[in-house]
């Protein structure tokens, strides 16, 4: 008898397939073969159905918390950082839309690549956006993880930075772990207190973006930040 796992020439098949047919295969099967290169000597067909039962789609599968899934048979630690992996991986194409240099000419734009970093995180964390004095993009700067609901920052860490980069203005951005992007009040209260610091040394403060997996919110596109003369 052969010593040969059982799944190994129906891994064979299964990517036959996808050579032939990817598009017209089941979501189950797309996910079982990506998992399969990170587990290369595991059988992947019931835990990619396990996923997909819990999480309801492929966008569910990406966007789950990776140590809740370790109560599943078969996901441990490789799997975990393959999800981490994966997750910065659609992070990163999403940010390339705003590499340095590119004119941030709508908070659309900046709203779209956080998403895509920040929708899934469980934690909020708290960004910064920061320009140059033609609203061209510098960096993307991460300030502080916080909590499942809050996140507690000082203006002069969020304003040390942007010092730092010699920016001349900057878009706040944080995620709201549970769905709703709604502005809080110590959303609003944080976003008054780093304007007007920031007001101080000359730095303009262009919105403060609230993101959720699904949309965001502007406090500057709600009447809720003092305009900012564009330069």
């Amino acid at each position: 008898m052969s010593d040969t796992p059982h799944y190994h020439g129906h891994r064979s098949r299964l990517r036959e397939r996808f050579r032939k047919y990817g598009s017209r295969m089941e979501d189950y099967e797309i996910l079982e073969l990506l998992l399969t290169y990170a587990l290369p000597r595991q059988d992947t067909k019931s835990l990619a159905k396990e996923l997909l039962d819990r999480c309801g789609n492929l966008k569910g599968v990406l966007a789950a918390d990776p140590h809740e899934l370790r109560e599943l048979p078969g996901f441990g630690p490789g799997l975990e950082c393959f999800w981490a992996v994966w997750r910065e991986f659609w992070a990163r194409l999403e940010e390339q839309e705003l590499t340095p240099r590119t004119r941030v000419d709508s908070p659309e734009r900046v709203a779209e690549a956080a998403r895509r970093r920040l929708g899934f995180e469980a934690v909020e964390s708290l960004w910064a956006a920061m320009l140059d004095n033609k609203n061209r993009l510098i960096a993307f700067h991460e300030l502080r993880q916080g909590s499942v609901d809050h996140v507690s920052i000082q203006p002069r860490e969020v304003l040390s930075p942007a010092l730092e980069y010699k920016a001349s203005g900057l878009i706040l951005v944080h995620n709201h772990p549970g769905g709703d992007p709604s502005p809080s009040g110590q959303d609003l209260e944080l976003t008054r207190r780093v304007q007007n610091v920031a007001a101080e040394l000359g730095i303009r403060v262009l919105d403060h973006l609230i993101v959720a997996e699904e949309t965001h919110h502007s406090l500057r596109g709600e009447g809720l930040l003092p305009s900012v003369e564009s330069p």
